[in-house]
C-alpha cells in the first residue's frame, strides 16, 4: 500500500504516524524528543524515527514510503527546508529536509510548523472542512495562529504569518518575551489563565482547567479571571477577522477543552465587538493531538501530488 510518513515533532514528544492514500493514519507511534541530550541528540533520534517508520512499512505495507512530512516548531524556513531555531529545541539552523531525504533514501520531505501543519489539518479535513477562509487559533502556553486560504496555510513572507498572540490588546501592560508589552498570550493563553488562577488561590499547582471548573460552580474569583481572558482574546480575534475576513475561526489547544464556557462567551464577546464586520463562526478544533501529524501528511501527499502532475504535464 502507498503511505507516507508523518512526524509531529514538540518539545517533550513526538508523535508520528504512517498515512495512507485518503489521509487515514494507519499505524501511529510515539518517542520522546530528548531535548536533554541537546539539539544534535535531537535531530539524531528524529532520523533515527523516521528510519523506524520507513522499516515498519516496508514490513507491513509492502514499500517503502514514498514521502514524508514534518513539522516542527519554531522558526521553519518551509521552502529551503531549514528549522531555522527553536527555543525548546535549542537547535539553529538545521537543514532538516535533506537529512531525513538522506536518511529515507531519497524520497521527498515536505517540512512545517507546527502550528500552521496542524492548522492545515483542520482546515482542510477537521473544524474547517468547507471553508475556503478560516483561522486555527490554538490556545495553549502561548497563543499563535495559521491563516487558512483555499485549503492551503499562508505561511507570510519571512514565515512569521498568524502570530496572532503578539497583538498588542493591552497597551502598556505585562511584558511579554517578545519584547512587546500588552500580548494578547499573556491574558488568553491557558498558561496566563494558569498563573491568574494559582496566584489568586495560593495553590501553584493550580491551572486554566480548574479555573474553567470553578467558573462552572460558580466561584466570582474565577470568573474574573476568565471574564479577563475571554475579553482580551475577543480583542484579538477582531482584530485578526478585520484584516482576515476569515468564514471559520477554529479554537484550540488547552483553553478550548473547557467546551461551552468558553466558547458561550467568547461568540457574546466578539458579537459585541464588531461593527461593520461579518461575525464568522466560531468552533472547536476537531482532531485534537492528531492534528499535527494528519497536517504533516497532508504536506506528504501534497509533495507527492505535485510531483506526479509535474512528471505527467507536457
Amino acid at each position: 500500500m502507498r503511505h507516507v510518513i508523518a512526524l509531529d515533532v514538540g518539545g517533550t514528544g513526538m508523535k508520528a504516524a504512517l498515512a495512507g492514500p485518503d489521509g487515514e493514519l494507519l499505524h501511529r507511534a510515539r518517542r520522546a524528543t530528548g531535548r536533554e541530550r541537546g539539539p544534535d541528540a535531537v535531530v539524531e533520534h528524529i532520523l533515527g524515527f523516521a528510519a523506524e517508520l520507513r522499516a515498519y512499512g516496508e514490513e507491513h505495507y509492502g514499500e517503502p514510503a514514498s514521502a514524508a512530512g514534518v513539522a516542527v516548531p519554531g522558526i521553519v524556513d518551509a521552502e529551503r527546508g531549514i528549522a531555522a531555531y527553536s527555543a525548546n529545541l535549542g537547535w539553529r539552523d538545521v537543514p532538516l529536509r535533506d537529512l531525513l531525504a538522506a536518511r529515507l533514501g531519497g524520497v521527498p520531505v515536505a517540512l512545517g510548523h507546527d502550528v500552521r501543519t496542524g492548522g492545515l489539518a483542520e482546515g482542510r479535513i477537521g473544524a474547517g472542512k468547507g471553508a475556503d477562509r478560516f483561522l486555527f487559533v490554538p490556545l495553549g502556553t502561548g497563543i499563535a495562529g495559521a491563516i487558512g486560504i483555499d485549503g492551503r496555510v499562508e505561511a507570510g513572507a519571512h514565515g512569521f504569518a498568524g502570530e496572532i498572540g503578539h497583538i498588542v490588546v493591552r497597551p502598556g501592560g505585562t511584558p511579554c518575551p517578545c519584547g512587546q508589552t500588552g500580548c494578547l498570550e499573556r491574558y488568553a493563553s491557558a498558561a496566563a489563565v494558569s498563573e491568574a488562577w494559582a496566584s489568586v488561590t495560593g495553590d501553584p499547582s493550580a491551572d486554566a482547567a480548574d479555573c474553567a471548573k470553578a467558573v462552572d460552580s460558580g466561584d466570582p474569583r474565577a470568573q474574573t479571571i476568565w471574564q479577563e481572558a475571554v475579553d482580551a482574546l475577543a480583542d484579538g480575534l477582531v482584530t485578526a477577522l478585520t484584516l482576515l475576513d476569515p468564514r471559520t475561526i477554529i479554537i484550540g489547544g488547552g483553553l478550548a477543552e473547557a467546551g461551552e464556557t468558553l466558547f458561550t462567551p467568547l461568540r457574546k464577546a466578539v458579537r459585541r465587538r464588531i461593527t461593520f464586520q461579518k461575525l464568522p463562526s466560531i468552533v472547536p478544533a476537531a482532531l485534537g493531538d492528531t492534528a499535527g501529524c494528519l497536517g504533516a501528511g497532508l504536506l506528504a501527499w501534497d509533495l507527492l501530488n505535485h510531483t506526479d502532475r509535474t512528471e505527467v504535464t507536457p
